[in-house]
């Protein structure tokens, strides 16, 4: 089970995210970046965040740590926006926390270099997953310490917003040419052979093990919790052994525009050149 703990102080909005995550300091003295139950997404983000997570970081990728978060929403009641007050207003409760990277910048491909084999293996999850939100529009990636995180795993396996075609939602191809390592050349043969083998049946159990009871009650369909965990690592199961071969990946192609601010991309260009 994931770790739990209990926010003590909100301290502001992340107005990137079309939830409205915010950063909260929680009990244990750490410093969250907090997805709330209220959210007009709903839970079936935060299962998505705590799936993808879990699995992501089992593969070898880097993942912010997960806790599970305890909100009394009077600690909003300061917050002079009031769409955050109503936000706080409707998560008391149970809600998902992710460790704080402070002074991770985004990821951006004309500023950081990235080989073909960690490309591949980000490119390959993302299949897997069936991430649609990895394009250069908006990498959901992180630079931190020199090293690539993979962040906001809400919008991924869009069977589970209808169970009833969730097979036929498994087994669809994955169009990658718009993904934001697309230009790495990344290497989806080496990824599947090495990543493939380890989404076992115990794995996934393990993965599955860590959703809340409460996010997955009333699930129309399932006979319970168990019932709705078992169909997610079903899919996951079915999806993995052959995911690679239907990839669309486009040919390389020139990077989209850079997101990065003139003075970073000048000074990384000046690092690499010395």
């Amino acid at each position: 089970m994931l770790p739990e703990v209990t926010a003590t102080r909100y301290v502001t909005p992340l107005r990137e995210g079309g939830s409205l995550p915010g950063i909260v300091e929680a009990d244990d003295l750490g410093t969250y970046v907090m997805k709330f139950t209220g959210a007009g997404q709903g839970r079936k983000t935060l299962v998505a965040e705590v799936v993808c997570g879990q699995l992501g970081r089992a593969l070898g990728l880097r993942v912010p740590d997960l806790v599970r978060m305890q909100l009394d929403p009077v600690i909003g009641l300061a917050e002079p926006d009031e769409e955050v007050q109503d936000l706080l207003k409707a998560s008391g409760g149970l809600n998902l926390g992710m460790d704080y990277l402070p002074g991770s910048l985004g990821f951006d491909p004309l500023a950081f270099e990235l080989g073909p084999e960690e490309a591949g293996r980000v490119v390959w999850f993302d299949a897997l997953i069936n991430n649609v939100d990895r394009s250069w529009r908006n990498p959901n990636l992180l630079v931190w310490h020199e090293r690539l995180w993979l962040i906001d795993h809400g919008a991924t396996m869009i069977w589970h917003h209808n169970w009833p075609t969730a097979s036929a939602s498994v087994a669809r191809p994955y169009d990658a040419s718009d993904h934001v390592l697309a230009s790495f050349a990344p290497d989806l043969d080496a990824a599947a052979a090495t990543l493939a083998p380890l989404v076992t049946e115990e794995l996934l159990a393990s993965v599955v093990a860590d959703i809340p009871d409460e996010w997955l009650a009333d699930e129309p369909g399932f006979a319970g919790p168990d019932a709705v965990r078992g169909a997610y690592a079903e899919a996951l199961a079915e999806r993995a052994a052959t995911v690679h071969t239907r990839i669309t990946l486009a040919a390389p192609r020139e990077k989209g525009p850079s997101q990065a601010p003139e003075w970073l991309r000048v000074w990384v260009d000046g690092k690499a050149a010395t």
